[in-house]
């Protein structure tokens, strides 16, 4: 039986309950369990400079089930014969802190963190998710001053000293983008994707470091551009598509912009939605890859069943993917 899908909306409330059980369950082949982009295989004399495994959205909390299963992934991206150079996490680690009290917050990042320790030996490099940040959908006024909140617990746990940050990979400039702030008050959660002033000053500046011939991948938790959002609830019942700015970067005109002027920018990878998709817009490759925990840690959601994905970056800047359905290996 196809477990239900919790939709986006329902799941601040469902996170913010004093229990929470959650199930965790292998998927049925009905959804899909590896997918590849054809027309995008690079020219055959391309060289490939790296591999990248991107496991998204853990949603990590302490409960057997759930630790056995991110335990799965890892061991089965790193006993992969074609062995990825490192691994990128583009954030919620951990199931949820926004509405979580500080141990709560402190129990989940103790527990990723001590799957990391145990089972992961490639270089990681991660972002920060909104559910990695602590307590804005909290009503107490007072855990303001604590230097842990909002994103000072996920930048100590992580240990980044910012939360963007760029570097360099054989070849390839990397960006990670902080893509989760505060809203303005028409906002209905606690969270909305895009950059502010600072942090976009920063990115131009770095933009303008990198070599013209060399390609860029950018990654951010919320999608820059994503198509699979529109199907995400029932969006267009007003008349118009409406895509709430928690969902996709509602600056992402803002980038459009700036992409413009940097024709090295190849390809964005971002998780957030917990679905996979790949849009192609002005030379750019966006890749929203799933999520390792699917629906949550109940089945498939939006008939994606909890994933990672694999990115070939080559010399020439061209990018494959496949994503994979861990939870088919055995």
């Amino acid at each position: 039986m196809k477990p239900k899908t919790i939709q986006r909306r329902e799941f601040l409330n469902l996170v913010g309950l004093t229990s929470l059980t959650l199930a965790a369950s292998c998927t049925s082949k009905s959804s899909p369990s590896a997918l590849t982009y054809p027309n995008n295989k690079p020219p055959t004399a391309a060289k490939r400079a790296l591999r990248i495994a991107h496991m998204t959205d853990f949603h990590v909390m302490p409960q057997s089930t759930i630790e056995e299963n991110v335990a799965k992934a890892f061991r089965q991206v790193q006993n992969l014969s074609d062995k990825p150079d490192f691994i990128l996490n583009t954030g919620d680690s951990i199931m949820d802190s926004l509405k979580s009290d500080k141990g709560s917050a402190e129990g989940q990042w103790k527990t990723f963190l001590n799957i990391l320790q145990n089972e992961v030996d490639l270089p990681i490099y991660h972002a920060i998710g909104n559910h990695d940040v602590w307590g804005w959908g909290l009503p107490s006024q007072s855990i303001k001053s604590d230097p842990l909140y909002g994103k000072g617990m996920a930048l100590q746990k992580l240990k980044l000293s910012s939360p963007y940050y760029s570097f360099d990979q054989k070849g390839w400039h990397f960006i990670v983008l902080d893509s989760t702030h505060l809203p303005n008050s028409s906002s209905h959660e606690p969270y909305i994707g895009q950059v502010d002033d600072e942090q976009f000053t920063w990115l131009e500046k770095d933009l303008e470091s990198v070599s013209a011939q060399t390609p860029i991948c950018i990654a951010s938790h919320i999608p820059i551009m994503s198509a699979c959002e529109m199907f995400d609830g029932k969006n267009e019942e007003s008349g118009n598509w409406v895509i709430p700015a928690a969902w996709v970067h509602i600056d992402a005109r803002r980038f459009r912009q700036l992409f413009l002027k940097h024709s090295n920018i190849r390809v964005c990878l971002s998780g957030h939605t917990h679905q996979h998709e790949r849009v192609d817009y002005l030379g750019v490759t966006y890749l929203t890859n799933g999520a390792i925990c699917g629906n949550w840690w109940m089945g498939s959601y939006m008939d994606f069943p909890p994933a990672y994905v694999l990115v070939d970056l080559y010399e020439d800047g061209s990018v494959q993917s496949q994503f994979i359905a861990y939870q088919d290996f055995t």
